[in-house]
């Protein structure tokens, strides 16, 4: 194979991811000819609505994956947080890159962490997870939605329309945007735990020997580990990308696997979690079987509230 196409969002982090893959891939693979095909996707026409309306994350995803099965692509790059944990027939999350900081971080021109925020003070963000963890940490605060690409939400940020937003960490980090508000507070996981595979990017490729011999290249153990752990969470669950679930999992140096686990309520109440440690070797199962322990306590009722709460709001 000669020449491989990436269909990507045209958004500053999507392309930013895409060409970093690129260069990467025509690292690894000299005479390799990579081009991008720039998409607008149903997500980014809908900006006036909250995401959790409207179907989700996948709304980014759909059309990207239909010029795929037609032939206009071989591979997407996505953030790994917004891909269904069900791949669509012909296609496959070939691989898992190494993964970057997988916290959320709070943005403020004036307060530097969620403690320094006054009572009332407007929080920013298009996610019912962070919502949810936001409401339990300080249910004085006021949650407004945020949507538009990562420059359009600082700029609301900056204008006064939000005293602090919330993104996350590995996006600020990709953009060199470190220094564009006054604080950045990476939010620790104690504080507030991360979407599924948070700060990893997902290669979506084409089920063809070529293409994915080609991508074998950008896998990274860890991140698949840790993922993998995350993705069989939400799933087994029913969740989807858009209903309040936090998962974290994290390889640590003695080959030991630090689970935390979150979900409930936008608004913060009848909130479920827990966490564990188990070893590397039983990642395969423990996803589901976290899963399975938060059923049993009642949480497809509680996720089913959730998304009834959001479409009536």
């Amino acid at each position: 194979m000669k020449k491989i196409t990436i269909a990507t969002r045209g958004s500053q982090l999507a392309l930013w991811q895409s060409n970093h893959i690129k260069d990467i891939l025509q690292e690894q693979n000299p005479g390799l000819e990579v081009e991008l095909n720039v998409i607008v996707t149903t997500g980014d026409k809908i900006i006036d609505r909250p995401l959790a309306a409207i179907g989700g994350k996948g709304l980014f995803l759909k059309e990207l994956e239909e010029a795929m099965l037609r032939g206009e692509a071989q591979i997407a790059v996505h953030s790994l947080k917004d891909v269904p944990t069900v791949m669509p027939e012909g296609l496959l999350l070939a691989a898992i890159t190494q993964r970057e900081d997988s916290r959320d971080a709070l943005l403020s021109e004036k307060y530097a962490d969620i403690n320094a925020l006054p009572k009332g003070a407007i929080v920013g963000t298009s996610s019912l997870r962070r919502r949810m963890q936001i409401q339990r940490i300080r249910p004085d605060l006021i949650i407004k939605d945020l949507r538009g690409n990562v420059d359009t939400r600082i700029r609301k940020l900056k204008e006064g329309q939000y005293d602090a937003i919330i993104l996350a960490a590995a996006g600020i980090n990709r953009l060199g945007l470190l220094d564009a508000v006054e604080y950045i507070y990476p939010i620790s996981l104690e504080e507030m735990i991360p979407s599924m595979g948070q700060g990893a990017l997902g290669i979506e490729a084409v089920n063809d020997e070529e293409v994915l011999a080609i991508v074998a290249g950008l896998e990274d153990e860890y991140s698949r580990i840790e993922t993998t752990i995350e993705r069989d969470f939400v799933d087994e669950l029913e969740g989807g990308c858009h209903v309040p679930i936090g998962v974290s999992a994290t390889v640590l140096e003695d080959d030991s696997v630090i689970i935390k686990a979150i979900l409930g309520l936008p608004d913060g109440t009848e909130i479920l979690s827990d966490s564990k440690i188990i070893s590397k070797q039983n990642y395969k199962s423990v996803g589901r079987e976290m899963a399975k322990e938060f059923i049993e306590q009642g949480a497809r009722e509680i996720l089913s509230r959730a998304e009834g709460m959001m479409v009536n709001n």
